[in-house]
């Protein structure tokens, strides 16, 4: 008898294994969905896995529907009928696979979201771990503040950091503290320490306002920032801020937070505090400070070295309007108040800039006021110098060496005006600061040449000697030391008047050995000079080295009424109190220099301008005595002049030794000093010349130029047409103004949009005409905004004006070196 069932073979045990299999197979994808599931992590994992899940039921469902159908075919109903469950061991068990699942995408995410947010959590906790104490980095009180006036009483410049007082909740001006909170932290009172909703708002306003306008920090974070850590731009500080001002709100109460932000922070201009920075700004503490000058300094901390007003008075006042506007929607003011504080004059009390070329003499000034006193606060000194004087020795030694330095090899330049009794009223040490801040009047130690001669004859004239008597220029041999001339020519007999004047080296040499070196040393340092000198008989023409100022002082001592003369740079030193600090006493009277010798010393010094090497230092009209000096292959070339009003050292060289091209005493320095001191009698005589600033676009006054030329039959009037700087064209005529090398290119293109539609008037010589607009006179307000050059022979308003723009970078001085 033939068995029947499913293990027969046949079709019917055929079907009956396959559809165990696929049964199989559903059952096993159902059981890798629920895995999945059961191994998500969290709410929105658990949601994606149901939904997983619920897909793979749907895509098993027709499977277990076949199985059934051909259970059901096969008569095996109580099988088919049977749960899932119980059919699965009837399977043969499917082996686990080690293989990814097959949507990896889900344990992606997953280390996507949890790596990051481990990594996060192991910064914050290392963050807290390293969190400085509060106040850990406070900053030190900084080197005290200068303020700089010239010998006139005006402010010229400003060094180091102002401290002020430190206020207290008490001396707290109510109209500071509105506007800080309204531009910084509207929500300082309400937030504890953070402020997400002020980090949302300064967000989107940031975001429509087209730039920065609001910081996401609040008060209490900057404060924390500002005393307890650095400035870098990292997570990590940011995390630390954010502790730190927790911590801050939890210690000390919202008026004392304020109150040491304001003490802390930096306001710009080296001011640091908000009463330092009122009395740098507006000359007086913060408790004088008015509603509009209370605006501008809370303005100020979002970006206090852009926006400082000494050298951005138009940023900082647009600040100050969005500060009052913030005060407005805050309710601090009202919209009238704002209005009017807006239209408020505000007047600084220090120039915007410091004039770039002071910056030697300031240097000089600093280590001197340290000297003097060491009493804490800011200080105001009245310092020697004269601003006029000053902007034009730096003005006539810039036109030299522009005009000559190259071509005859010279890189550098000093020169220093004295008073009489020793007030430092000009010094340059330097052709430009910005790019060497060594001071060539002071630090520089170079081989004064012929210049020492001067203490040779004061030895000589001490003993005997006079300007008449005769020596004869010779060859000559001290030991195995053979001195020679300049020129390698012997004069013969020459009265010693000559032989000075001429700077006749075989002469000095003589002299030298006739009265001993040492006299000579001796006499040097009766008159200052304190560097190294050598007892060698070559010190009689000048082989040391010596400084600019100590050999003008030196020269000082033969016009005073006693030696040494004490070179000084202070008048007087002031702090908060009604007392000076410093004040120069009266100066005490040196060893009076014999009477004798000193009248024919000064009768030997004329004799060089008038006669000898000098020649070219004359001035019409003016006595003047000097001594030229030139060190050995021409590579230092001196000359300092006497005058009855000042004394002027010039050097010229080269800061690497270096020749330059047969430069003499009596070539560049004679020079520059001829065309300082002719220009200077105007200053010292009482005739002020222009001196308009070209960074604020001053006019200069038409009483203050040359005089306007009387009207002439070929007079011009119209709107001009601008060719360049120096040239326009007014109705089809070309008019050269007169005096102005012109500049093309940006300069020309802003000098026509000065002009546009505006109608000068032009008269003179065909050659160069001298032209008017609104009463101001055309050149010098080109010249002296920088906009030309003034040419050799222009006239002095004009070269006067061009020393102004030098001063001040201003035009095309900016951009040279």
């Amino acid at each position: 008898m033939t068995a029947q069932g499913p293990d027969r073979p046949g079709e019917d045990g055929t079907e009956t294994r396959a559809a165990a299999r696929e049964a199989a197979r559903a059952a096993a994808l159902l059981a890798r969905q629920l895995g999945r599931l059961a191994g998500s992590a969290g709410r929105s994992v658990w949601r994606s896995g149901a939904a997983a899940a619920r897909g793979a039921a749907r895509e098993a469902a027709p499977v277990l529907a076949r199985t059934r159908t051909r259970l059901r075919a096969t008569g095996h109903r109580d099988a088919a009928a049977a749960p899932v469950a119980e059919t699965v061991p009837q399977a043969q068990p499917p082996r686990r696979s080690t293989r990814l699942p097959r949507r990896p995408w889900l344990l992606g995410l997953a280390v996507l979201v949890g790596l990051p947010l481990v990594i996060l959590a192991g910064y914050v906790f290392a963050a807290f771990a390293t969190l400085p104490p509060l106040g850990g980095a406070a900053p030190e009180a900084g080197q005290r503040a200068l303020v700089v006036e010239a010998e006139s009483g005006r402010s010229f410049a400003t060094r180091g950091a102002f401290q002020g007082e430190r206020l207290t909740e008490k001396t707290l001006p109510p109209r500071l503290a509105q506007a800080i909170v309204a531009i910084e932290d509207r929500r300082f009172y309400s937030h504890w320490g953070i402020d997400l909703r002020g980090m949302a708002r300064a967000v989107w306003r940031n975001a429509t306002g087209g730039g920065v306008r609001e910081g996401g920090s609040t008060i209490t974070q900057q404060y924390a920032r500002l005393t307890s850590l650095t400035q870098e731009k990292t997570l990590k500080r940011k995390i630390q801020e954010a502790f730190l001002a927790l911590r801050l709100e939890s210690t000390l109460s919202k008026p004392e937070i304020l109150v040491g932000y304001l003490n802390t922070a930096y306001f710009g201009a080296g001011a640091y505090g908000a009463d330092a920075a009122a009395r740098r700004y507006f000359g007086h503490g913060a408790e004088g400070l008015t509603l509009p000058e209370a605006a501008m300094l809370a303005g100020l901390v979002r970006a206090p070295s852009q926006l400082a007003p000494t050298r951005n008075f138009g940023g900082a006042k647009e600040r100050a309007d969005l500060v009052l506007q913030a005060m407005v929607e805050t309710g601090a003011i009202s919209q009238a108040e704002a209005d009017k504080a807006r239209a408020a004059k505000l007047t600084l009390h220090t120039p915007p800039e410091t004039p770039p070329g002071t910056n030697y003499f300031l240097d000089a000034l600093q280590g001197e006021v340290k000297r003097l006193t060491e009493a804490a606060g800011d200080v105001t000194v009245r310092s020697t110098l004269n601003l006029e004087l000053q902007s034009l020795a730096e003005g006539v030694l810039a036109r030299r060496l522009d005009a000559e330095g190259g071509k005859k090899k010279v890189g550098q330049g000093a020169l220093v005006a004295l008073a009489p009794d020793g007030a430092i009223l000009a010094m340059v040490g330097g052709r430009d600061y910005e790019d060497s801040q060594f001071n060539r009047a002071i630090q520089a130690k170079r081989q004064a040449g012929s210049l020492f001669k001067l203490f040779v004859y004061l030895a000589a004239y001490g003993k005997g000697f006079t300007p008449d008597s005769v020596l004869v220029d010779r060859p000559t041999q001290i030991g195995e030391w053979e001195p020679q001339n300049a020129n390698n020519r012997f004069r013969g007999a020459l009265p010693l008047r000559s032989a000075f004047a001429l700077s006749v080296n075989t002469i000095a040499a003589q002299l030298g050995e006739e009265v001993g070196i040492a006299s000579v040393i001796a006499e040097a340092r009766r008159l200052g000079v304190q560097s190294d000198l050598p007892e060698v008989p070559s010190l009689a023409l000048g082989s040391a080295d010596v400084s600019l100022l100590e050999m003008t002082r030196a020269f000082a001592g033969v016009l005073g009424p006693g030696v040494p003369v004490e070179p000084y740079l202070v008048r007087t030193i002031r702090g908060s109190g009604p007392q000076p600090l410093y004040q120069r006493p009266a100066p005490k009277a040196g060893s009076p220099m014999d009477s004798q010798v000193q009248s024919m010393m000064l009768d030997s010094l004329q004799a060089v301008v008038e006669s000898g090497t000098g020649k070219a230092a004359r001035v019409s009209g003016l006595a003047v005595g000097g001594k030229t000096g030139t060190s050995q292959d021409f590579r230092d070339a001196w000359f300092i002049g006497l005058t009855p009003d000042m004394i002027v050292g010039v050097w010229v060289g080269n800061d690497d030794n270096a020749p330059m091209n047969k430069v003499t005493g009596g070539d560049i320095p004679a020079r520059v000093f001829h065309d300082f001191v002719e220009r200077a009698q105007k200053v010292l005589k009482g005739r002020k010349r222009p001196a308009p600033s070209a960074a604020r676009a001053e006019p200069v006054p038409a009483s203050a130029v040359a005089p306007a030329p009387s009207p002439a039959t070929g007079e011009v009037r119209g709107v001009p047409e601008v060719v360049d700087t120096g040239t326009l064209t007014i109705r089809g005529r070309t008019v050269h103004l007169l005096g102005v090398v012109g500049e093309g290119g940006a300069l020309a293109r802003q000098l026509a949009r000065y002009l546009r539609r505006r109608e000068v008037v032009c008269s003179g010589e065909p050659a160069g005409l001298r032209c008017r607009l609104d009463g101001d006179d055309l050149a010098a307000l080109i010249v002296t905004a920088g906009g030309a050059r003034a040419s050799e022979d222009a006239p002095s308003d004009l070269i006067e004006a061009e020393d102004q723009a030098r001063a001040e970078r201003a035009g095309l001085w900016q951009r040279e070196r």
